[in-house]
């Protein structure tokens, strides 16, 4: 079973910016390639983070005022986030391991 939080305009701030663990969120969409890609490695995140981080996905499609507030104009982008606000962004297809080291360094 998935523990990806799926995040839209109403849920964003209290899920991820208000969240007391740093927070992995996917910016993606059904049509990208890449995006898909990354959905396996996403999972495996939010099951290896699930105590310590919120993994979560975000559809530009669904959502494009949050893509437009984070300045997403490609996708997949990974924004991480800690004490509401962004930390750190990989763009493009992005390593497990990267990806994993990045996101241990703000817990």
């Amino acid at each position: 079973m998935s523990k990806v939080l799926e995040v839209n305009e109403e849920n964003f701030d209290s899920e991820i910016l208000k969240a007391e663990k740093a927070a992995l969120v996917d910016f993606w969409a059904s049509w990208c390639g890449p995006c898909r890609m990354m959905h396996p490695i996403i999972e495996s995140l939010s099951e290896d983070f699930e105590d310590r981080a919120v993994v979560a996905r975000c559809n530009v499609d669904e959502n494009p005022s949050l893509a437009g507030r984070y300045g997403v104009t490609a996708i997949p982008t990974l924004i991480i986030f800690k004490g509401g606000e962004a930390v750190d962004t990989l763009i493009g297809v992005t390593p497990a391991e990267e990806l994993k080291s990045r996101l241990e360094a703000q817990l």
